[in-house]
């Protein structure tokens, strides 16, 4: 199995160290970088190009900022936001961005790397905490059946790219984006793309 590479960027130097340690002690876990700020998270992004960034929404600069500059400079890389913040506007505002989840802190190292598993094998991972709060406010319904690559897809759909434009993007074959478009269609019960991006712009 391939070693799982992670950046970690929080403005705590003792959290950080401590995630940073927890993580190192997982065999196929390597961390590659550490930063405090989303201008680290960037650089990071860019020098390392790691399979996964966890990521402060409050580190100088922004976290949910940082989140687009991150996927432009390295796309493959997988934002989960690690965070105090239990704002379901945060949670929203980084989902919109493309984040591929959201952890609040206080997780054991388990559930930590139950989290990267998650969105390193394709999936959107959402801790239960903040899962019950988007349901109180009927956000969770279409994005919880949806995938990290389909919600990449759909949020590119609602910018305005076509499919050709969607799978140079993401590096991916037309055809396979064919498909994914496909499934969000079903899944969101929509007939069309642009019925699609409006169904998932309502639910954000």
């Amino acid at each position: 199995m391939a070693a799982i590479t992670i950046a970690i960027v929080d403005d705590h130097p003792l959290f950080r160290e401590g995630v940073s340690c927890s993580l190192s002690e997982i065999k196929d876990f390597v961390v590659v970088g550490e930063g405090a700020s989303a201008d680290d998270a960037a650089t990071l992004a860019a020098y390392h190009r790691p399979d996964v960034l966890l990521l402060d929404v409050s580190v100088p600069g922004g976290g949910i900022n940082a989140i687009s500059e991150i996927l432009a400079l390295s796309p493959q890389t997988r934002v989960l936001m690690l965070t105090a913040s239990e704002e379901v506007e945060s949670l929203v505002a980084a989902l919109r961005r493309r984040a591929a989840g959201y952890v609040v802190k206080g997780v054991g190292a388990r559930e930590l790397a139950e989290a990267i598993r998650t969105v390193v094998g394709g999936s959107w991972f959402v801790s239960p905490s903040m899962r019950a709060k988007m349901v109180e406010k009927s956000l969770f319904v279409e994005r919880a059946s949806l995938t990290h690559r389909e919600l990449e897809v759909i949020e590119l759909v609602a910018e305005g790219l076509s499919n050709k434009h969607i799978a140079r993007h993401l590096a991916l074959q037309e055809k396979t984006i064919k498909h994914h478009m496909t499934v969000i269609l079903s899944k969101l019960g929509a007939t069309n793309r642009t019925e699609a991006a409006i169904r998932w712009r309502q639910g954000t």
